[in-house]
């Protein structure tokens, strides 16, 4: 249902993919690939973050020549105070 809406269009979706297929790396979708209901923002609309209707929309991208010093990779839904929450990336360089 999100197709076409923005941060969802053909377009972004297509330039984020180009941008990991030149060699990055999504560091959560590296430790998570396919991990659902992990996101990052809710609107500010009745209940939605409490029913989890988000979308992931703050990520770490790393160089794929970061990825042996990779760590961990979070998202701390459970930090309220912002219509975002915490997304936090651990690593060893």
């Amino acid at each position: 249902p999100n197709i076409g809406n923005s941060g969802f269009t053909n377009e972004e979706r297509g330039k984020m993919t180009e941008l990991l297929d030149s060699g990055f790396i999504d560091t959560f979708r590296h430790f998570y690939p396919d991990q659902e209901g992990s996101y990052t923002w809710w609107s500010y609309m009745a209940k939605v973050r409490e029913r989890n209707i988000g979308w992931r929309i703050d990520y770490f991208i790393v160089s794929k020549r970061l990825a042996d010093s990779l760590i961990e990779a979070n998202i701390h839904c459970d930090v309220m105070g912002s219509d975002h929450c915490p997304v936090v990336l651990e690593t060893n360089l």
